[in-house]
């Protein structure tokens, strides 16, 4: 998937980005606890897998 694509998941739904760039259960999770929070700091961390 392109990282473009993903960036745009990644602002509207920041877990589902993290899912889809990292394929990884723990980084998900991780995001989800972070967007539950707050929202920037999952969009962050969203942002950030997919561009890693």
């Amino acid at each position: 998937m392109s990282k473009l694509i993903l960036v745009v998941i990644a602002i509207f739904l920041p877990p589902l980005a993290a899912y889809l760039a990292t394929k990884s259960v723990k980084d998900t999770l991780i995001n989800l606890v972070l967007t539950f929070l707050f929202y920037i700091p999952g969009l962050l961390h969203a942002v950030y897998l997919v561009m890693k």
